[in-house]
């Protein structure tokens, strides 16, 4: 084995044990099945035609299921859904996929179709500037998001990834997401304010605030919440 291939290897072993958020998925297959349940509690299974978006947000989805039939969606018709990325988004996230479900996760989520490389949106509150809206958010913590959830930000920028050809394998974390904390309404949250927003955000965990008091940086900040969650009472 090369030194490139060992250092691939080497990477990917660090990876599966690491808690790290899911890099966000913006393609989808149009073979696996979607699983997708309505606000009313209806569920449909079936493959996905069509995503159109605007801005980075899901504004229409077309499901065809068994017999053909297609059927279009709105976001505030699905109140939540799992998707089978496409080769290149799995790819990014085929190690994530290999964690075990633990007693982090949020009990409502299917861990089966989490553990296949499924990934997760559920249609949540957020709120933009200072308008309340509700929103198709993918979840990128479902490993640890039973305090806190953490979602894509379909237009935030990214921070320097380490890459071999189309495959991203280090950094590149968000500068922005949405979050979530206790079920509270999701607001973004900047990597330009988080020395400001640590605080808020975990000050009722005393061993977490001691820890990092003086090294608060948005690299850790997937460290922190996963700390957070596992540790803190």
């Amino acid at each position: 084995m090369n030194k490139l291939c060992i250092g691939i290897a080497t990477l990917f072993c660090g990876f599966t044990f690491a808690q790290e958020f899911l890099q966000p998925s913006d393609t989808f297959s149009h073979k696996a099945i979607a699983y997708i349940t309505l606000a009313g509690g209806k569920e449909l299974q079936g493959t996905i035609t069509d995503i159109d978006r605007k801005k980075g947000l899901i504004e229409e989805i077309v499901i065809k299921d068994g017999k053909g039939k297609k059927q279009t969606l709105k976001p505030e018709q699905i109140h939540h859904m799992y998707l089978m990325p496409n080769l290149l988004s799995k790819a990014n996230n085929s190690v994530e996929a290999l964690k075990e479900a633990n007693n982090y996760t949020d009990k409502r989520l299917n861990n089966a179709l989490l553990g296949k490389g499924y990934v997760y949106f559920e249609n949540v509150p957020v709120m933009v500037k200072k308008k309340r809206m509700n929103m198709l958010m993918q979840l990128v913590n479902p490993d640890f998001c039973s305090k806190i959830k953490v979602y894509h930000d379909p237009r935030a920028r990214e921070t320097t990834s380490l890459g071999i050809g189309p495959l991203s394998v280090a950094g590149g974390i968000d500068k922005s997401y949405y979050v979530s904390k206790n079920g509270e309404v999701a607001y973004k949250f900047e990597k330009s304010d988080y020395k400001d927003s640590f605080i808020p955000m975990f000050q009722s965990c005393s061993a977490l605030m001691e820890k990092y008091k003086n090294d608060i940086a948005w690299r850790d900040f997937e460290k922190h919440v996963y700390e957070y969650t596992t540790e803190c009472n």
